[in-house]
């Protein structure tokens, strides 16, 4: 269990006070420190920089409305990267639909008899451990954008950002057998898409 945030050792905490009461200045070094760092993760799920702005723009302003209700039990660091990732979610949900391959022929087929079409060995490496290897990981990142958004977003909460199943299917208002199901078939597509790309 990690140890409740200290004023000694976190330098939100310090502010905290001051942010809870509606300091600007107070809010101001907040958003200063974490600002680059929430805008990745906004960029990672939108793939657009305006909106990524936007979302983060959208994310401080849900921050500093909600900053005297905050408890302090988690690091407001992690409150906050929680805000930008729902920012960006809310964001996806209202926009058109990007250029984006199609699951269905990424996934495997199956005969009359319900035998798979080609074989393979199974395979369920989390894209974040594709994406700790050098040589990959430009490629990996690449080819999650092109999944659709209903499977690339779940891949990046449960992979990237480490959610557990039932915080990612809250988060996306679907059930965990859903959230598991698309898992699997996003990381199936992906597998897809690297055999492709490192074929050539």
């Amino acid at each position: 269990m990690v140890a409740p945030p200290t004023v000694q050792n976190d330098p939100d905490m310090l502010d905290l006070p001051a942010l809870r009461a509606g300091d600007a200045a107070a809010f101001e070094r907040l958003v200063q420190r974490h600002a680059a760092r929430l805008l990745v993760i906004t960029r990672r799920y939108l793939g657009d920089e305006h909106e990524a702005q936007d979302a983060l723009q959208d994310a401080f302003i849900a921050a500093f409305r909600g900053l005297p209700k905050f408890e302090g039990i988690a690091r407001l660091a992690t409150w906050l990267h929680r805000i930008a990732v729902n920012a960006a979610l809310m964001r996806l949900r209202t926009r058109r639909r990007r250029h984006e391959v199609a699951i269905e022929s990424l996934l495997p087929s199956f005969d009359t008899t319900g035998h798979r079409i080609v074989a393979r060995e199974a395979w369920s490496e989390p894209a974040d451990a594709l994406l700790e290897r050098a040589d990959t990981r430009d490629t990996v990142r690449r080819l999650i954008d092109r999944l659709p958004d209903d499977y690339r977003i779940v891949l990046l909460l449960r992979d990237i950002e480490e959610l557990d199943t039932a915080e990612t299917a809250s988060m996306l208002g679907i059930s965990p057998g859903a959230a598991k199901v698309r898992l699997h078939r996003a990381r199936q597509a992906l597998r897809q898409l690297l055999e492709e790309e490192l074929s050539r």
